[in-house]
């Protein structure tokens, strides 16, 4: 079948058009290799460790990956995973927060 070429080329172009915006939104860091997420990681922690109702023997691990903060872990009351989950949600540059965090019984 042929097609006008003013036609294939009105087509290509609106796929381009499609397909475009969603290429400017892919970071480097969907690879998993984002400079930001070991910042990150280290702003959640340092803020962690300010508030000593959190320290030992509760135990908070905290992982990012693409401005995403996971928590996981396990402290003794749920106020205490509410207080790490909004410390979290409070530092430079997170997006998200995973709350993986158990609580010991």
């Amino acid at each position: 079948m042929n097609t006008p070429k003013p036609l294939s080329a009105l087509a290509f172009v609106l796929i381009l058009a499609g397909a475009l915006p969603g290429c400017a939104t892919y970071r480097k860091c969907a690879s998993g290799d984002c400079p930001d997420d070991a910042k990150i990681t280290a702003n959640v922690q340092a803020q962690l460790e300010r508030h000593p109702e959190l320290a030992s023997p509760n135990r908070i691990d905290v992982q990012t990956l693409d401005h995403v903060v996971y928590l996981y872990g396990e402290v003794s009351t749920g106020q205490q995973r509410d207080i790490a989950d909004s410390v979290t949600h409070e530092a430079p540059g997170v997006t998200r927060v995973v709350n993986s965090i158990a609580i010991s019984h």
